[in-house]
């Protein structure tokens, strides 16, 4: 893997930002357990104490006639610099990616703890999201399994808004 500073400057990234933004380096996971299969019907993976959390909190959501889809969950820092890499290519400013994708080895997803969650019926990583019972449920019940909100609105690391993205903290009680 590239040196992460070489993978920041290919992107135009001032290295700068990260400590600007008060984000903190994410170490990336080292132990990652198949916990399920994304909306892309590619396999998701996390570490163990969260793949665990991850399953229990979709069957006691699914038992209360809510369902929870995974989007998302580890991604490697090459990943994430590619996603970055995609939105600029696609037109999008790097100021405005930055507000959407951490920059890589900033995101909480290479942690193996996050999850992008999505419900049927709502577009995936979608603000309307908010507005669904499977967000409701989490609000109100995701914290029991050690899952917190990341980026509430207006969160002090600058990203916009992201009401799908959770990630696991502690284990469940």
């Amino acid at each position: 893997m590239k040196q992460l500073n070489t993978i920041l400057h290919e992107l135009g990234i001032d290295p700068n930002l990260p400590a600007a933004r008060g984000l903190p380096l994410c170490e990336s996971a080292q132990t990652l357990v198949f916990c399920g299969l994304g909306s892309d019907g590619r396999d998701k993976f996390l570490i163990p104490e969260a793949a665990r959390a991850w399953r229990a909190m979709c069957a006691a959501a699914a038992t209360e006639g809510v369902a929870l889809r995974l989007i998302s969950a580890f991604r490697s820092i090459e990943f994430q610099a590619a996603l970055i890499r995609a939105r600029v290519n696609q037109g999008m400013s790097l100021i405005d990616a930055l507000k959407i994708n951490a920059p890589p080895g900033y995101s909480e997803h290479h942690t193996g703890r996050a999850v992008d969650i999505g419900t049927p019926g709502c577009a995936a990583l979608d603000e309307a999201f908010e507005h669904t019972p499977a967000f409701a449920w989490l609000s109100a019940r995701a914290a029991a399994f050690g899952f917190a909100l990341s980026y509430p609105r207006n969160n002090p690391q600058g990203f916009l808004y992201e009401p799908w993205h959770w990630c696991f903290a502690r284990a469940s009680q």
